[in-house]
Formats: structure tokens, C-alpha cells, sequence
């Protein structure tokens, strides 16, 4: 599991939070909240996206709003050879 992540963050993909509003099927006036997090590319969202699209298809509670917060964990910025290594006693 550990190097599937690793290899999904080398190829871009970043924790991505999303914060899911929708409306009870029985009291449509009420909101409830839902808490997606899966690592996902940014700025398109594709796994995301898919499942926004499962929601719409196969659940009952309407969606109101989606709040997304994205985080890349390794980026180039990060990551840099070592030149030089040095050892002390």
C-alpha cells in the first residue's frame, strides 16, 4: 500500500480534502456534511470528479457544495540530489 502511495505522489498526485454539503433526501431544508480525502491531481481532480459523479448517480441527498483543499506531499521543490556526504565520529 505504502509504495502505491509514494508512486501516485511522484507522479503528481497530492491528499486532496473535500468537504462535501448536500441536502437530506426527507428534510431537504436541512444540510449535512461529508468528508472525502484521497490523493488526487490538482487543479482537475479526476478521482474526485469520479466520485462526485457516483454520488450523483447512485445516492439520494442532492449536493449543495463541494469545499476542496489540495496538498502536494513530495514535489520537486522537496525532492534534490546530495552532492556531497559527509560522516562524523
Amino acid at each position: 500500500m505504502a509504495s502505491i502511495v509514494l508512486s501516485r505522489q511522484l507522479e503528481g498526485y497530492g491528499l486532496t480534502t473535500a468537504e462535501i454539503l448536500y441536502r437530506l433526501p426527507d428534510h431537504p431544508e436541512f444540510l449535512q456534511s461529508y468528508t472525502w480525502q484521497d490523493y488526487d491531481l490538482f487543479p482537475h481532480f479526476p478521482e474526485l470528479k469520479r466520485f462526485l459523479a457516483f454520488w450523483r448517480r447512485e445516492l439520494e441527498g442532492p449536493l449543495h457544495s463541494v469545499r476542496v483543499a489540495h496538498n502536494r506531499l513530495i514535489g520537486a521543490a522537496e525532492c534534490r540530489m546530495v552532492a556531497q556526504e559527509f560522516a562524523i565520529n
